[in-house]
Formats: structure tokens, C-alpha cells, sequence
């Protein structure tokens, strides 16, 4: 089979390389000459563990291509997939959709006898019908067919998303086009990875629901970590009582500093929006998408509470701004927040990140920036820890003591077991959790 891509952002770029691996010629389109330069260099232009390695090899085997040009890598195409970004527009909340629709006019020229095109974006309901609406202004409708195909792609684990999935979702009435996707995704069904087939309203509304629920299981577990912290509770161990319930589950059960990214935001603010114009508001979502923006800023404030009421002129490193590890995503990072608070509030604030660097000196341009995580706490006055990565969960912690003026880590997400610190000769704050100090107070 053969597909086009149209984008090559992290789904576009991702999806592609992973068809590719199935065997099937897949054409990535870019309107970023300088993107598909880099592309064609072999320089991926973002960090997803093994993505390198599996567009080199699939680049090798002229399975997998990179193009500015649609109409050529449309033509022919068995499915396209659109798979344009979808901010969130400015001042309303709603889904951007322009890209998409953008994208929908041109195939509807390039297109060449029968094709499926298939929205790979995170689209609100009612994007599938209007996409078809505007390829039948320029084409006969027995000559394609339109379809929804959300991905459901971790940042971090997105190839093992792709290549094992939890299930693979297709929303079309066409039993033609079904048959083409199912054929794309038979490497899968051989897997007896579940292939669920429905209107393509129903698989728009899914991958909304899947991401706003999520959000609100991750704004659940900290409004909870809040409460622990009032009663002397631990929100660790209730977090796994209740996920040890099999109608509940142990994911995203994790308090931290809120839920960021370039997901959980947008699509709980499209999502609103869609239900809202609908007349079907969905009051347990606004209220994540505001305890969530809260929470954020809750962060900044334990962090000058554990600094004794004032961070003014104090040195603050900071350790993770990317909103997870394992990638190089910025975007509505809790770091955002907490970093320019921290700022706001008078501290001088040097940080490091082992992937979103580069981004976050875009971002953060009243932050200092560290080579590594031990520069980043030579003089400070407290260590931070907002973003996970693994290497932050082995610190030397003699040497991070002998650093710091003050022996006093604020781990925000509960990377380590307050025993360990403790002995370690650390003040230590976290989340859910009563703080303990070395001096044994409270």
C-alpha cells in the first residue's frame, strides 16, 4: 500500500515512520522547507526515543520519504492522512482547525481515482463531515472517502504506542474505505490488537473523551495530595489503595504539579467549547481545566513556603521543564508557571533540563540556564525537582549537599522516599505527603 502524510509534526513524523515499518511506502508532506531539509539530512527535528533509528532504517529501505510536494505525494495514494497541528485558538478555547481544512482543499486537487482521506489530527466533532464538504466542492464523491483515525500516542513511548497499541479506533460509514484501513492496520489485527469500527462523530468524541478523562483522573489524585497534606496523610499510598481497585486502575494516579503538554489542554478546552455550542456542558471538565491552571501556581507558592515564606534574592535551581521525560515538549509545561512565579516572586532561578533546553531559552528568558544538574545547584538556596527524568532519581546526594548553601530539596514529584532524604541530611517537602526535616520537626 501506499499513504501520504501531510505534516510531520510529532504524530505526522511519528505515524509515518511507524507505517513505514509495516511495510507500507509512506510519503511525509511538509510545507516547512527548512523541517524537510532536516528530514532529508537524517536530523530528526524532535526527541522521541528510537524514531531516529526507525526513520533511518525505514529512509534506507525507500519505504519512508519526505517531500514539499502534496500533489505529488498525494497522487496515487491508496489513504491520506491529515495530520496538521490543532492549537487551541486564541481567545476562545476552540480547536484551530485552518490547517486542517488548509490541507483538505489542496488533496481535493491532488487526489488521483479512488483515496480515504483519514484526519490523524485531534479534531472536535463534525471536522470529518466539513472536511468532506470541501473535497467534494472540487471532487466526485464515489471518488473518496473520508475518515477519522485518532491517534492515542504517548510522548515518551509513542513507537511502542504505535506498534502495540491498547486499540486502534476508525471512524468512517464507507465499508470501502474500512477495507482499505484495515488492510493499512493488519499487521495489528494479526497481533489481535482490538480494531474498533464507528461513525466518525464517534471516533472524534472518543479521543476527546479519552484525553479529558485522563486530566481529570490526574487533577483527581491532586486535589487528593492536597487533602493528605491537612490530615497527615500519604497520597502515594492512597493513590495505590485506589488503583489496586480494577475499576479504577494505578495510572495517572501521580501527584505532581498538574497535567501539561500538547494534549491534555487544548483538547480539555476544545472539548468544552464543542460541548458548550452543543448546549451539553460538561461541568466536571471546566472545573479540571481550572484546578488544573491553579495547581500550577500552587507549586510556586510550596516552593517559597518550604523557603521560608520568601524566595526574594535566594538562588532556586530547578531540575526538569519539559511537562514529562523523555521528550523535548514545552508546551504548557508546569515549568512555565512555576519558573516565572518562582521569578515574580524575587528568586534567581538556574536551571537544566536534559532535552528541552532549547525550547525553554525561548520560553524562560529571565531563567539562567545549567550544563548539568549538579552546576545547576552550586550556591543555591533550595533544589526544585518539577519534571521526572531518570537521572534526577539518582542523585549523588552527599555532592548535591555539599553544593547547595542550603540542604533543601522540594521534590515535586515524588521521586524519592522521604527516609532516604532524610538520612541523606535533607530538609524535604513533597507532594501529598507532611514535610519532614532532618532535624526530625515538622
Amino acid at each position: 500500500m501506499r499513504i501520504a502524510m501531510i505534516g510531520t509534526g510529532y504524530v505526522g513524523l511519528v505515524s509515518g515512520a511507524c507505517f513505514s515499518e509495516f511495510g507500507t511506502e509512506v510519503a511525509c508532506v511538509d510545507k516547512d522547507k527548512s523541517k524537510i531539509e532536516r528530514l532529508l539530512a537524517g536530523d530528526i527535528p524532535i526527541y522521541e526515543p528510537g524514531l531516529d533509528t526507525l526513520v533511518e532504517k525505514n529512509v534506507a529501505a525507500e519505504r519512508l520519504s519526505f517531500t514539499t510536494d502534496l500533489e505529488a505525494a498525494v497522487k496515487g495514494a491508496d489513504a491520506v492522512f491529515i495530520a496538521v497541528g490543532t492549537p487551541s485558538r486564541r481567545g476562545d478555547g476552540h480547536a484551530d482547525l485552518s490547517y486542517v481544512f488548509a490541507a483538505a482543499a489542496e488533496i481535493a486537487y491532488a487526489i488521483d481515482g479512488y483515496t480515504v482521506v483519514v484526519t490523524k489530527s485531534t479534531v472536535p466533532v463534525s471536522t470529518g463531515r466539513r472536511v468532506h464538504q470541501i473535497i467534494s466542492e472540487n471532487r466526485d464523491p464515489d471518488e473518496f472517502d473520508v475518515a477519522s483515525n485518532p491517534e492515542f500516542l504517548r510522548e515518551g513511548s509513542a513507537i511502542e504506542d504505535f506498534m502495540r497499541p491498547d486499540r486502534v479506533v476508525i471512524g468512517t460509514d464507507s465499508e470501502r474505505a474500512a477495507e482499505v484501513l484495515r488492510q493499512l492496520y493488519r499487521p495489528l489485527y494479526l497481533l489481535e490488537t482490538p480494531i474498533i469500527f464507528t461513525s466518525i462523530e464517534t471516533a472524534e468524541l472518543i479521543k476527546y473523551a479519552a484525553n479529558t478523562f485522563l486530566a481529570a483522573k490526574i487533577t483527581f489524585i491532586n486535589e487528593i495530595a492536597n487533602l493528605c497534606e491537612k490530615v497527615g496523610a500519604d497520597v502515594q499510598e492512597v493513590a495505590r489503595g485506589i488503583g489496586l481497585d480494577g475499576r479504577i486502575g494505578g495510572k495517572f494516579l501521580h501527584a505532581g504539579p498538574g497535567y501539561g503538554g500538547s494534549c491534555f489542554p487544548k483538547d480539555t478546552l476544545a472539548l468544552i467549547q464543542t460541548a458548550r455550542d452543543y448546549e451539553a456542558p460538561l461541568q466536571i471538565i471546566e472545573a479540571v481545566v481550572e484546578v488544573n491552571d491553579q495547581r500550577k501556581r500552587q507549586m510556586a507558592e510550596k516552593v517559597i513556603e518550604a523557603c521560608g515564606g520568601s524566595v526574594d534574592g535566594k538562588r532556586i535551581a530547578v531540575l526538569g521543564l519539559t511537562f514529562k521525560p523523555n521528550t523535548d515538549d514545552m508546551r504548557d509545561s508546569p515549568s512555565l508557571a512555576i519558573v516565572a512565579a518562582l521569578i515574580e516572586a524575587g528568586a534567581v532561578v538556574h536551571t537544566f533540563d536534559p532535552k528541552g533546553m532549547t525550547e525553554a531559552k525561548e520560553m524562560l528568558p529571565g531563567a539562567y540556564f545549567c550544563d548539568d544538574a549538579y552546576e545547576t545547584m552550586e550556591g543555591a538556596d533550595a533544589l526544585a525537582i518539577v519534571t521526572e527524568w531518570n537521572e534526577f532519581r539518582l542523585l549523588d546526594l552527599e555532592r548535591a549537599k555539599s553544593l547547595l548553601n542550603k540542604p533543601l530539596m522540594i521534590d515535586l514529584r515524588n521521586i524519592y522516599k522521604p527516609d532516604e532524604i532524610i538520612k541523606a541530611g535533607f530538609d524535604y517537602y513533597s507532594v501529598g505527603r507532611e514535610p519532614v526535616l532532618a532535624a526530625g520537626k515538622e
